[in-house]
């Protein structure tokens, strides 16, 4: 290490790794038609229900302003009636109480739409920090069979349609309901044959939601679905940007991305329009529910003789009263569509939480400081897609300390192994134990604390690169992180940066390059100390002078492991206690170098194609 190195600062345990590189296959995406739209609701309501408080607190200022806004028209109309009867006093005092009752109103409505925001956010809160909880616990193989830009469009996009929907119409809802009981009671109370107009209104309002909602309901899934789409084309692309210049494919994923767009873009043409024809709709039955008011009362002002003689105020009353009577289904009506796309959003996000969890193992007794690493694969049988068999009938015994090497063509199931044995994936038949215990029987944090492994695809995180090294160890000291350093190598380039060690990487560590990418993953693994070592391709992408140095910290650092060692390059792995031969699932041959080479097998055509490389 540099004698001017600086301190190591601010190194937050744990803190900040982000999302590493990678995107698996297209993932299924949900049908157009909510599955249980009922179930759905009932579990966005189950988390606002979490906060009791704040809800205490808003259903409280709401009922204070909508009874408010209740009893004004009914103010409004002895105020007019005053007029009528040229009593001045009555006036004043009418207009005095009417300011009151409005500036009341307008601060109660202040704190609804406060705690209305509150409740919404601690409520997405809350369902993001389950979201991420089960995503954090989904098992390899989802992660494998989902778009990446999908996954995040649920924790994004679809948690915030719930979000904007609890907000804007949650309050809506429920001082609608309050609204629509206290006009039609004070409806009543001024005149019953009034309010039996008036309700003609209802009844067209009623009709008009259930015919366009039924036509709406598909397309907000739908939308939903295509955006989730959009969103994991746009992530392969930015994540794969090199690959795709470099094969000269910016005009296929542009025309890619323009055939989902345009998708999007029709199924949410066809989702606004219809969600924006409701409040249109609304409002004109609700002006023609005015002229039908405005019509029958004057009829009936005209005779003070008749029984249902009502006065000027009153129709004024009637026609404020009938505008806060239709208000909330006219709200909830032009609100429609985001309420649609919040429920189809949330059904998205619950398919999430709902879908299995990573097995977590077994409750035998396991300690990872008495593991001594010997391993057996036992008629081991595999598929990752049924029928298509990785591994058939698989057998291989790693003894505890032994530096084994496992070789074999692309596709013969060598990184399968790995898989395998970290519980990634779960095997299809056979045992696999560990000091004679089945894994599948051991606590996975345990089983997995027990191993280290570099991969072939290094992960960087977007935190400092003594951060991406603590990874390995969170409770690490800074001077257990530069020692891990040096072994590593990570230290001749560290210390020249100005920064040092607090330098920070950018997402997947496109700031350094491949070659110290993977220096800084098997520093982790250094870090680590674990019991046993899986080296994937772990020098593949550096230097053949780079690669002697790790050479030599790998044979210390291996000392007293067992070590599984997965190689390409032959070279590497000379010195390997045992050479395994991976073909079609199986092991075909094992021994040392020498043995192996003599044998004139499948090792020796292996070796001998890439030494003709080599040569040639």
């Amino acid at each position: 290490m540099a004698e001017k190195q600086a301190p190591i600062v601010n190194l937050r345990p744990g803190g900040g790794p982000g999302r590493g590189p990678g995107h698996g296959p297209p993932g299924m995406m949900p049908g157009e038609k909510p599955k249980n739209l009922k179930a759905t609701l009932g579990r966005i309501l189950s988390y606002i229900g979490k906060n009791r408080r704040l809800i205490i607190a808003m259903l409280v200022v709401m009922l204070l302003a909508t009874l408010l806004n209740i009893i004004a028209p009914t103010i409004q109309a002895q105020a007019i009636d005053s007029i009528a009867r040229l009593d001045g006093n009555a006036l004043i005092m009418w207009l005095v109480i009417m300011a009151i009752v409005y500036f009341s109103s307008a601060i109660f409505t202040y704190f609804q739409n406060l705690f209305a925001a509150m409740l919404s956010q601690y409520t997405v809160k809350v369902m993001r920090k389950d979201l991420f909880a089960r995503i954090s616990r989904l098992p390899i193989k989802y992660m494998d069979t989902h778009k990446h830009g999908d996954i995040l469009s649920r924790m994004t996009n679809d948690v915030e349609n719930v979000s904007n929907s609890v907000s804007q119409s949650l309050g809506s809802l429920i001082s609608g309901v309050i609204m629509l009981v206290g006009c039609f009671v004070m409806m009543l109370i001024h005149s019953w044959l009034m309010t039996v107009v008036s309700m003609v209104t209802i009844v067209l309002t009623l009709v008009v939601t259930k015919f366009l909602s039924k036509f709406m309901r598909k397309y907000f899934p739908l939308q939903q679905a295509k955006l989730g789409q959009l969103n994991g084309q746009i992530e392969e692309s930015v994540s794969g940007c090199k690959t795709v210049k470099a094969f000269t494919h910016e005009g296929k994923i542009c025309e890619d991305f323009n055939r989902t767009s345009d998708e999007l873009k029709n199924v949410g043409v066809k989702a606004q329009i219809l969600g924006g024809s409701m409040g249109p709709c609304m409002n004109t039955i609700g002006n023609f529910g005015f002229l039908l008011i405005a019509v029958v009362g004057a009829f009936l002002a005209s005779d003070q003789t008749s029984m249902f003689y009502i006065s000027i105020g009153t129709i004024q009353a009637f026609i404020t009263y009938s505008k806060q009577f239709t208000r909330p289904i006219n709200e909830i009506a032009n609100q429609y569509a985001q309420i649609q796309s919040a429920l189809a959003g949330a059904e998205r996000v619950f398919e999430v939480m709902d879908s299995q969890p990573e097995d977590e193992g077994g409750n035998e007794p396991f300690e990872i400081e008495n593991v001594k690493g010997d391993i057996n694969f036992m008629g081991i049988d595999f598929s990752y897609v049924k029928g298509e068999q990785v591994l058939k009938d698989f057998d291989l015994w790693v003894k505890s300390g032994q530096k084994i090497a496992i070789v074999g063509a692309t596709g013969s199931g060598k990184t399968t192994i790995v898989n395998l044995l970290t519980r990634f994936y779960d095997i299809d038949g056979g045992a696999i134990t560990l000091d004679g215990q089945d894994i599948r029987n051991v606590p996975v944090k345990k089983l997995r604390g027990s191993i280290g492994i570099v991969l072939q695809d290094t992960v960087i995180f977007s935190d400092t690169i003594a951060q991406n090294i603590r990874y390995g160890r969170i409770n690490a000291t800074d001077e257990e992180i530069v020692a891990a350093a040096k072994v590593a190598r990570v230290d001749d380039f560290a210390s020249k940066l100005s920064d040092g060690y607090n330098t920070m990487l950018t997402e997947g560590g496109s700031n350094l390059s491949q070659g110290q990418r993977q220096l800084i993953s098997i520093a982790r693994a250094v870090l680590a100390d674990p019991k046993i070592l899986i080296l994937d391709e772990a020098t593949s992408s550096i230097d053949t002078r780079t690669e002697m140095h790790i050479q030599e910290a790998m044979v210390s650092l291996m000392k007293g492991r067992t070590s599984l060692i997965i190689a390409h390059r032959l070279s590497t792995i000379r010195d390997a206690d045992k050479i395994v031969v991976i073909k079609g699932g199986k092991v075909v041959e094992a021994g040392n170098h020498d043995d192996l080479l003599a044998k004139k097998g499948c090792y020796y055509d292996l070796y001998q194609s890439q030494f003709a490389g080599i040569a040639t």
